[in-house]
């Protein structure tokens, strides 16, 4: 989502100068802790970075709580888990919240409000009991009991985590939560030992695995698996994208009906997928090994439901009046990094954004990194929005991170600039200070410079108060977008604006 710089400065030329180096040496802006804060929430996925460790991250919440609103922190939680779908970084506030929401009134109702499904209690809970927490706090303990009222027997049995250290019974039986019509049964049942899950593709798989004697009766029941999920609409979207390839070679005449579930945006919305896990997808169709056990026939009908649902995922990315100029960095820090089915590398986040702002807006396109340079895109690179992503991404360079270089190069004026970084610009200093005045004064323009910290590390480049620092993977930084320039405190005040249902 938008984190906003809030200073104080003049729109042409600031006296602020650089307070703080990032984590490349170089000189930058600091941010405050609430920015901060909210930074990390929104792009740690719990995973190493190029100059940073998961723990890190960890570390950063543990030392920014004290400095900050204890309720702000747990509006930012929520906002983090339920708009961006942000898990274990949200855990680890939750968790550590604890000491500073004891006898507050709203204290409960956020540890209702921050799960989003039945394990984010074990995750907290196994997270708070990991730092030496004893005996559950008393407001965490009401905020669970709240919680399992939202979900049905499905969901308790798809989430009971039987198989690890803390399992949705324990939380029962610690809690207790008052049972509803709708979970009663399943919550006794839970309690029993009883409760089985039946209905979910993991269960459904792993039966016909367990019941098949040959090879040939183990691909028959797969096949009858995924067709009833698939027809009966009982896979979640996020279970689709992963299975792809599966479906599509346990059961390819099934194609069609997942198309048309690929596509469904009322699925993509609901989903809480994240952009850049169609990305994923979209490599492993595409990737070499799967050409003999997939059609060319079929990749070709995902790949192009893939595009689409990029497109679908993504439509609310803002169109700006004016001239627009998107820089994205293709330095080492941006590249550095394995793709998985949970994760990407800055490089191939910042390319899908940079794609589909390029396209809605028919914007300019630099990339940078010990250099900068224009790039002059064909037509059958930009018709379609993940062929454009692996285009830029194809021509990375993996040098220095150099933000100096994009206002030398700069030609003519723009209304914005917007810049997808990892933000450790380290050569000639760092903050590009003077070249961006002089590119100012040159062309006689001050622009919006939205600034994306793809990775939270905490510190900008820019001083002036035209500058808007972005963070988040979702598209709901579109939406703050698209109120930024008129305005400036947009993601302060949409978190500030959560409301507890007291």
């Amino acid at each position: 989502m938008a984190l906003f710089n809030q200073s104080k400065t003049n729109t042409r030329k600031s006296k602020r100068i650089p307070d703080t180096r990032n984590y490349a040496g170089g000189r930058a802006y600091s941010q405050s802790n609430e920015l901060k804060l909210v930074s990390l929430l929104l792009t740690s996925f719990a995973q190493n970075q190029y100059y940073k460790r998961a723990q890190e991250s960890f570390n950063e919440i543990v030392r920014l709580l004290p400095l900050v609103d204890p309720l702000f922190a747990a509006k930012a939680a929520i906002y983090a888990r339920t708009e961006f779908g942000m898990r274990s970084i949200t855990h680890v506030l939750a968790a550590e919240l604890a000491a500073y929401a004891s006898g507050k009134i709203w204290a409960k109702h956020f540890y209702d409000q921050v799960v989003y499904r039945p394990d984010d209690m074990l995750e907290i809970y196994a997270y708070f009991q990991h730092r030496g927490g004893r005996t559950i706090p008393n407001a965490m303990k009401k905020g669970f009991a709240a919680a399992f009222d939202r979900f049905d027997a499905y969901q308790l049995a798809k989430y009971q985590k039987s198989r690890h250290a803390l399992k949705l019974v324990d939380m029962v039986n610690l809690v207790h939560p008052k049972p509803k019509a709708k979970n009663r049964k399943a919550l006794d049942r839970l309690v029993n030992g009883k409760l089985r899950s039946r209905n979910t593709w993991e269960a459904m798989l792993s039966q016909a695995g367990q019941e098949a004697k040959t090879k040939k009766e183990r691909e028959t029941l797969k096949k009858e698996a995924w067709t009833t999920l698939v027809k009966t609409r009982r896979i979640g979207y996020f279970a689709l994208l992963r299975n792809l390839r599966n479906i599509a070679v346990q059961a390819p005449e099934l194609i069609e009906d997942v198309c048309d579930l690929l596509t469904n945006e009322e699925g993509i919305l609901s989903s809480m997928v994240l952009p850049f896990r169609f990305l994923t997808a979209y490599d492993i169709i595409q990737d070499k090994d799967n050409r003999t056990t997939i059609s060319k026939k079929n990749r070709n009908k995902i790949l192009e439901a893939l595009n689409k649902a990029v497109d679908l995922s993504l439509a609310n990315v803002p169109k700006f009046k004016g001239k627009t100029l998107v820089v994205l960095d293709d330095s080492g820090s941006m590249t550095w990094g394995t793709v998985s089915k949970m994760a990407r590398r800055p490089i191939d986040i910042g390319a899908l954004f940079a794609s589909v702002l390029v396209k809605a807006n028919r914007a300019d396109l630099m990339l940078f990194s010990s250099d900068a340079r224009y790039i002059t895109l064909k037509k059958e690179v930009t018709s379609s929005t993940a062929r454009l992503t692996q285009y830029l991404v194809s021509k990375a360079t993996a040098g220095g991170t150099n933000f100096n270089s994009i206002f030398r190069k700069v030609k003519g004026k723009y209304d914005r600039v917007i810049i997808l970084s990892d933000m450790q610009g380290w050569k000639e200093g760092g903050a590009p200070i003077k070249t961006f005045y002089s590119y100012c004064m040159r062309t006689k323009c001050s622009p919006f410079v939205y600034s994306f910290d793809l990775l939270g590390y905490g510190t900008m480049q820019f001083p002036t108060s035209r500058t808007f620092c972005l963070a988040g993977f979702s598209d709901k930084v579109f939406e703050t977008m698209q109120l930024l320039e008129k305005d400036r405190n947009a993601l302060l005040n949409t978190i500030k604006g959560i409301e507890f249902s007291l």
